[in-house]
Parts: C-alpha cells; structure tokens; sequence
C-alpha cells in the first residue's frame, strides 16, 4: 500500500478500553497454553471445507496491455502502432489457446514462461493446465458506464479516477463513491469469521502492513513480516539470545504485574495480547510442514512463502478461513518500462518475472499441503496504463486485465470483454485509458460467492453490486 495511506481511528475510547481490558484477562495463560494447544495438532490435514483468499496486490498500476497481448494479424497491427515503443515484438510473444474466443488470438508476455526448472515454472504453465484464468478489462466503476457517458459526465465516476491513493483505496473497498470505512476483504472476514474455531489470531493476515482491503468491523487484520511474526526484540543488534530471552520475561512479569490506573492495565494487556499472538503464532510455524518447492528469494518470493506456511498452520490454529494481503510495488513505470533495443526486457519485464515465480512456486506449494482446490489468489492493482506511450513510458490508466490462480478456478480462459484497442476508440476514455467493461464489485462478488458468502449477503460484502448485472462472473 501507498505508505501515506492511513485510516480514521475507532472514534470511541469505550471500544478501546474495552478490547485492552478483555486482553487482559485473556492472555495470562497464552504462553502456557500455546503450546499445549499446539502438540498433536500442527500435522493435521486442513479442514474438508478450509478456504483461503490471497489478494496480490500490484503496486503502482500494472500495465496489463503488456502482459495480454493481441497476436493475430490486425490485433497486433493495432496493437503496434498504438503501443510504439512500448510495443513487445510478435516473435517473442507466448501464444495461448483459450476455451472460448471473440475472433483474435492472444498472447502473453515473454517473462511469464515456465523455463526449464519445473519446479519454478510460470503463469502460462498454469495458464495452459488450467489453474490460470484472466479477467479482462476490468476497473473502479460507481455504474456501468460508456465512452458517450464518460465524455458527457452523464453518469457517476469514481473520483479521482487516475490517483494512486484514491484508486488504492476504491479498488480495495469496492465502494468508489463515499468515504472510505471497510474494505471488502474485512467486510468478507466479518460475515464468515464464524467458520473459524478460534479468533486468537486473526483470519485476516497482511504481509504488507496495514491496507485498506483488510479493514473490517469485527475482524482486525494482523501485520506480520515475510519472516513471520514480529518478535520482542532488543534494539542492541550484540545483544544475546540468552539476554533476550531474559528480558523478555522481565517484560512479561513487568506486564503481569496490577496497574495502579485503568490505562496502565490498557496497555499492559495490549502488550501481552501482542506477546502471545506472536508466540503462538510462531510456534504454529516452527511445527508447520516444510515445501519441496523452491520459492524465489525476492521479497515477494518470501511474502508468498510465508502465506503458504500460514496456511499449512492454519489446523493448528483452528482456522478454516483465511484471508491473506501480498504486495509487490514498483509498476509505476512512467520511463525505463522496457529496455532500448529489447523491449521484451527492463524493468516491467523484471517485475513479471518475479510475480510469475512467486506465484507459481505458491501454487505448488498448496498442490504439496493437499489445498489447491481451497486457496485461490488473485490479483489487484491501482489501475491499468495508457496505451499510448510518454517516451520510454506509460501514464495513469483506467481499466486492466487481471488473473485469478487455483484449483479451483476454471482456467485456462479470457474472462470479460477485451477492449477495443484503437485510440480514441469505443472503450477509450483518452490515451487509451480503457473504461472498464466489468467492474471490482463483479469480480469481488465472484470472489466472495467462492470463499462461502451466499447471494442474499452479497450485498453487506458488496454494496454496490445491485448496479450491476452479474454478480458471479463464472471463472471459479
């Protein structure tokens, strides 16, 4: 997430004081019980109806136009001469076949080929076996909305349509038009957080630190690293195990000891409830089961790693819902998108590489622990890119093609309508900024319908899915 971003605090001291009271009484024994809880239990297969969501979050906008590329004769044409510089060459371009057509071939980025290592493989080997679907051209919307609306400001647009900030934090809420209070992965943890056994770590886990998508009523998200859970740690770096280990439990006496005043036992069980948490969760890892797979050492590779480990400890944590948050940043790319001379390399090309490791090495690793039938990843973004070039870059876009990974998923297709790619064409709102044909709250509702949520709660996940006409896009 933008690193600006920040959220309205809980409005009401009672709340708080509240939680911290509770957390009081509630984590005295969790060291001692952690443990315990945990022997036997770490081994166990995931529940028959264990389910978990991983969004992918692509920072800065993605420009989509070259990961989906037009093959055929007069697609590529077009997409050439809109593109330019940008433009991959035809002889480098991955061909796929999917299920259903709409009379042009496409193609994929080179960077999202499987190589010779099976194990690291690639988006098109997924793609190709059927774990892999795309939905195209999809985007912020408060209506369905045309190139004649757009130009005529005749219909609600989402505001602040090409804002880094703003488009975050619509894209995650799928609500563009009030002012942000939940996003749609919390409002989603609320409504089946009753699946799960036991609330005392969160359903709801970021490796990117706070986020919008997260944000729920009930259910908070919690932030831990791609190591795992933050530790106590002593900021002398010299300092020993041992001593840590000394200070530690100083600070768990000091913590247990009675407060003279109600915000001295506040903080004190806040502290405490933070200690467990990150020891049980910790200790869930340490007994988790280890991967054949090879992940790749980026710190996406790691995010991924981590979240394929959280969900192999998910028994051991009596959860059956998981909702997770990964991000890669660095798409913001308005110069030095491609290389000069290889446009088929630079940094764009670098950045899919890795997701397309990242990603496949998960989806591995979820076939290994027996759940790739229950996790499903998807991606997310800012926006999409123009498709007319500023030089050796993109600027701000609109609507952008996306990818959903699975078992689960019916891959190996295009869901959504491309868009026309001619300049100042039906679906351009300018410099080929595309206006999305199929909505957040349409894929998000799919999403959801999976992950549990029937049709007459849609709309508490989804409040704006009313406006539009499909509610289940049938990619899951």
């Amino acid at each position: 997430m933008n690193p600006s971003l920040s959220f309205p605090p809980d409005p009401t001291r009672r709340r708080f004081l509240r939680d911290c009271c509770a957390a009081v009484t509630a984590t005295g024994l969790l060291s001692a019980l952690a443990q315990l809880r945990l022997i036997g239990a770490v081994a166990s297969p995931a529940a028959p109806d264990f389910k978990a969501l991983v969004c992918l979050f692509l920072g800065g906008g993605n420009d989509a136009n070259n990961v989906l590329i037009p093959s055929d004769p007069a697609g590529y044409q077009t997409y050439a001469a809109g593109r330019t510089v940008l433009a991959l060459p035809s002889g480098a371009l991955l061909p796929i076949a999917p299920r259903t057509g709409d009379g042009h071939n496409y193609a994929l980025h080179p960077s999202l080929a499987a190589d010779q290592n099976a194990a690291a493989g690639g988006l098109k080997a997924l793609f190709d076996s059927g774990q892999l679907a795309f939905l195209a051209n999809v985007g912020t919307l408060c209506v369905p909305t045309t190139r004649d609306q757009y130009l005529a400001q005749s219909v609600p647009l989402p505001p602040q349509l090409f804002s880094h900030s703003d488009q975050q934090i619509e894209w995650q809420s799928s609500v563009p038009d009030r002012q942000f209070s939940t996003g749609w992965g919390g409002r989603l943890a609320d409504l089946v957080n009753a699946f799960n056994s036991n609330n005392q770590i969160s359903m709801a886990i970021s490796l990117n630190g706070q986020n919008a998508f997260q944000v729920g009523q009930t259910v908070t998200q919690y932030a831990i690293s791609s190591a795992g859970a933050f530790p106590l740690n002593s900021a002398d770096r010299a300092i020993t195990t041992s001593i840590t280990d000394v200070r530690t439990a100083a600070m768990n006496d000091l913590l247990a000891s009675p407060g003279n005043n109600l915000l001295d036992a506040a903080f004190s069980g806040l502290t405490a409830r933070a200690i467990g948490d990150s020891t049980l969760l910790t200790s869930a890892l340490a007994g988790g089961p280890s991967f054949a797979t090879n992940f790749p050492s980026s710190d996406l590779g790691k995010q991924m790693q981590i979240i394929a480990r959280l969900i192999g400890a998910a028994p051991a944590l009596g959860l059956r819902r998981q909702i997770f948050f990964a991000r890669v940043g660095g798409f913001d790319l308005h110069d030095n998108q491609v290389a000069p001379g290889n446009t088929s390399t630079g940094a764009h090309a670098a950045l899919l590489d890795d997701v397309s490791r990242s990603v496949k090495a998960f989806y591995d690793a979820t076939a290994e622990l027996g759940v790739a039938n229950q996790v499903t990843t998807f991606t997310a973004s800012d926006f999409g890119r123009t498709f007319n070039t500023n030089g050796d870059g993109s600027d701000h876009g609109w609507g952008s093609h996306h990818f959903i990974v699975g078992g689960a998923v019916k891959g190996g297709d295009i869901y959504g309508r491309m868009p026309d790619f001619s300049l100042n064409g039906p679906d351009d709102a300018g410099r080929g900024r595309w206006i999305p044909t199929t909505s957040v709250d349409e894929y998000s509702a799919t999403l959801a319908t999976w992950f549990g949520v029937s049709a007459t709660d849609l709309p508490v996940v989804l409040p704006n899915l009313g406006r539009f006409s499909r509610s289940n896009l049938g990619f899951l």
